[in-house]
């Protein structure tokens, strides 16, 4: 929407335009944006760029105007990151994102790629244009390039496209890769030979793997041709060593791996061995290196079965992908697993080194997601599984995520650790700050914690230390979570107040028991809730006997032996008192008050 002068200068344009029957073209709009760009009159450039936006040019139009004046594109660049005049700023950027949309319309056009293909065995001034456009074409030449050495009714040009593979650039290393699964040895040997030429170090795994699995001596001396080329010293590295290092580079971002710019998408190249060509798939360049990642450690598995490290990056990078958001892609297929299955799926040693490098980049979606695969199915011996001196679980006790701090307590102690363990006591002391945690607490809203987070945490956590307490597990000691349980019998939720009366039966000491009684004869309860801590409080008693002083031992006596009370929260009542074993004098009392004789 426009503003103030901007309006205004919009409006005395049209009103000009209009008096005087003129129809300004786009052209003409584009020069009078630069025109008044440059002389500073920058309410009128602003209302010739507003023009060109609302006018939904053609963008492969706007692009030509953009190259006949590249210094006015500069200067388009230069207003764009300038902070004078944001609104014209904001205008600027509007109007090179057409010129963009236009670059990468005109580059991906498959009649033009075509047509500069054939134009390759030409005159050699068409070559050179050819080569140039082609070049511009980058990754997207690459389908149509192969095609035609496939084409034996194309013998004659193959010189030529040949010549021209090798010199598209970085670009092309992605669908040559993917090609290399064609099995077409002649068009094979020339993907070898261009991906050597070419000389990036992304493309020495597929040299490799070609050397170590390819049955054509051939091709296996082409490929190692292409490693020399490139670099020597890779001819002494295992083919899965080499994708494993290229898929790292993909999973941290590295700069060289980044897809073009000039669309909001990326493109995955897979070969379709059915039609025998590449085809693209376009995926959100928010997880395109994740995905690339993932694929990178499959290749790594095909040269080597056995390579574990490629597990444990492959569920990382699922994870990560994962975390962004959005639709899997759409080559996973229909019912493809989420990564939390492939992760309970996957043994621990993996899952350890995905929560490793986690924890190492402080990555709080991917920690999450490989602990809760841990809690899932891990065991005490694999929970603390070490790398090298490190015990990413017990790491994961300490990270800047409470959420991922939250999930590693819980999942230790859900597996019921037999052998004392330095972060025993933090495992514990976390369990009872995530009982404290509750929806009313929180003043964020995120993924990684809410307030719908803080009440699942919280009852997570509660039944995980009941089960420590019914299995009197010898290594968590659950006293030092005293404090928050008894705060847990007086909070609001009906579900945590109960959770923490059942647990505390299982600690020593007099508070532990008090707390529970007070809570069976507060009459503010409702019936269930005190029946369920009269319940917890027989527990106790056959536990850890009578802990309670003459008052609460009086009401309790008082309860049992009232009529006017309802009668299961008087038989709650009276198993409490029973099993509190008291002396006989009381329960003669009891026997005596109601005798009639």
């Amino acid at each position: 929407m426009l503003k103030g002068k901007t309006f205004a200068s919009v409006f005395v344009i049209g009103l000009f335009l209009g008096t005087t029957g003129l129809c300004q073209t786009l052209r003409d709009n584009w020069n009078d944006l630069l025109h008044y760009t440059t002389i500073g009159r920058l309410d009128l450039a602003k209302g010739y760029a507003q023009a060109i936006v609302e006018g939904e040019p053609n963008s492969v139009e706007l692009l030509d105007l953009s190259k006949e004046n590249p210094q006015g594109y500069a200067l388009l660049l230069k207003v764009k990151d300038s902070a004078s005049d944001p609104e014209l700023a904001e205008l600027a950027g509007e109007v090179l994102e057409i010129i963009e949309e236009g670059r990468f319309i005109r580059r991906a056009d498959p009649k033009i790629i075509v047509e500069e293909i054939k134009r390759l065995s030409s005159t050699s001034r068409g070559r050179l244009a050819a080569m140039k456009r082609l070049q511009n074409a980058g990754e997207y030449a690459i389908m149509y390039m192969l095609d035609a050495l496939g084409d034996p009714a194309r013998r004659d040009e193959i010189p030529n496209i040949v010549w021209a593979l090798s010199r598209i650039g970085r670009d092309s290393i992605r669908p040559l890769a993917a090609a290399l699964q064609s099995e077409d040895i002649a068009v094979k040997a020339e993907i070898i030979k261009a991906l050597g030429k070419i000389g990036y170090p992304h493309a020495l795994c597929y040299l490799k793997y070609v050397v170590e699995k390819d049955g054509s001596a051939e091709l296996r001396g082409l490929a190692q041709a292409g490693i020399n080329e490139i670099d020597s010293s890779a001819s002494r590295i295992p083919a899965a060593h080499l994708f494993y290092r290229l898929a790292e580079s993909y999973y941290y971002h590295a700069e060289s791996l980044a897809p073009a710019q000039d669309a909001d998408f990326a493109n995955i190249w897979l070969w379709d061995a059915s039609n025998r060509r590449l085809v693209r798939e376009e995926v959100d360049k928010r997880y395109f290196n994740e995905l690339m990642a993932m694929r990178a450690c499959e290749w790594a598995l095909k040269a080597d079965a056995s390579f574990g490290q490629a597990i444990g990056l492959w569920l990382a990078g699922f994870f990560k992908a994962e975390s962004v958001g959005v639709e899997m892609p759409k080559y996973f297929g229909q019912g493809h697993a989420d990564a939390m299955t492939y992760a309970t799926t996957a043994g621990p040693e993996y899952l350890q080194q995905a929560l490793a490098r986690a924890i190492k980049d402080k990555d709080a979606y991917v920690a999450l997601g490989v602990v809760e695969a841990l809690a899932t199915t891990a065991g005490e011996t694999s929970l603390f599984y070490r790398i090298g001196t490190e015990q990413p679980l017990a790491a994961a006790l300490s990270f800047d995520s409470r959420r991922v701090r939250y999930s590693a307590a819980i999942a230790i102690a859900g597996a019921g650790p037999k052998q004392i363990f330095p972060e025993s006591r933090l495992v514990v002391e976390i369990l009872a700050d995530a009982i404290g945690q509750s929806a009313d607490q929180v003043t964020e809203e995120t993924d990684l914690w809410n307030g719908r987070l803080a009440d699942a945490y919280a009852v997570r956590a509660a039944k995980v230390m009941l089960k420590l307490g019914e299995t009197r597990n010898p290594v968590l000691d659950l006293s030092i979570a005293q404090d928050a349980l008894i705060a847990g019998v007086k909070d609001k939720r009906t579900e945590i107040r109960m959770l923490s009366a059942e647990i505390l039966p299982f600690l020593a000491g007099n508070s532990a028991q008090r707390a529970i009684a007070a809570m069976a004869l507060d009459e503010n309860n409702a019936a269930d809730i005190r029946i369920g801590a009269f319940d917890s409080l027989a527990v106790s008693a056959k536990i850890n006997s009578n802990l309670l002083d003459d008052a609460a031992v009086d009401a309790l006596y008082s309860l049992v032996s009232s009529q006017a009370i309802d009668a299961e929260l008087r038989a709650a009542a009276a198993a409490a008192y029973g099993a509190l074993n008291l002396p006989s004098r009381k329960v003669n009392n009891l026997i005596l008050d109601q005798s009639r004789s």
